[in-house]
């Protein structure tokens, strides 16, 4: 698959494992300032959206949370410093975040509590039943199968434990969709190319969150995938809902 100067193919033009390999390049592309960028970019609402789904985590039987395609491990640390009795593992494909994650988190000194892991969303490395809660941030548009991903989750939560999934939507109407629409694809990717080697990189988040299924609808998704009691928190606005759903209890 070549790429354009500017931009990467669309979402819809792509098959899913070109899908995957342009994620990969992208995220090992941006690492030195992907952390920089995300505060930036969203206003420093991500830091309020990721405590705000530390602060929904029940821990009630294993005391282990799995923090998937982690990226350079910013829920993974909140979640640590908000629940003192929890061990965190993170988990990604690529090196490069994996690298910059487990950094940061030596700096923290969190490194006794949070371990830091390559692996695949679609094949996890864990047994079943073995961690209490089990969520990705800003990862799941980026994996074709989500509903693979969801089922892989759910696997290796306890009966009781929670599936989380925080992830950047597209408001579905009202004058505030225009606004965010132009943000998406003219702000973004130019104050990006200012701070970033690879600004189609930021083309290509823009693509994926307006192709991303609705809160309806992945809350479907996560039913369909077997989970439970599913809860939509809309959060600034509608740009980022979390979803939050319960593994049912052995029959």
């Amino acid at each position: 698959m070549e790429k354009r100067a500017d931009k990467y193919p669309g979402v819809a033009k792509v098959t899913d494992a070109e899908r995957i390999e342009m994620v990969k390049e992208i995220f090992s592309t941006i690492t030195g300032k992907y952390d920089f960028l995300n505060h930036f970019l969203s206003l420093r609402r991500d830091i309020a959206w990721r405590r705000f789904t530390a602060g929904k985590m029940r821990f009630f039987n294993t005391y282990r949370m799995l923090d998937v395609a982690t990226g350079t491990a910013d829920l993974a640390i909140d979640v640590a410093r908000r629940h003192p009795n929890a061990r965190i593992t993170g988990l990604d494909f690529v090196k490069e975040m994996i690298d910059l994650g487990g950094a940061k988190i030596q700096v923290k000194l969190l490194s006794d509590r949070v371990r830091m892991l390559r692996g695949d969303a679609l094949c996890l490395p864990f047994a079943d039943n073995c961690f209490d809660v089990a969520a990705i941030a800003f990862g799941i548009r980026n994996i074709p199968d989500k509903i693979a991903a969801i089922k892989e989750m759910m696997r290796i939560v306890a009966p009781g434990g929670q599936v989380m999934i925080l992830e950047m939507t597209f408001p579905q109407n009202g004058p505030f969709q225009k606004l965010y629409n132009v943000y998406l694809n003219r702000i973004l990717p130019y104050v990006a190319r200012t701070f970033t080697a690879n600004p189609g990189a930021y083309h290509y988040l823009a693509d994926s969150i307006m192709h991303f299924p609705s809160p309806e609808a992945l809350a479907g998704l996560m039913e369909k995938a077997g989970l439970t009691n599913v809860e939509k928190h809309s959060l600034t606005l509608g740009i980022t809902h979390l979803h939050v759903g319960v593994k049912p209890e052995v029959q």
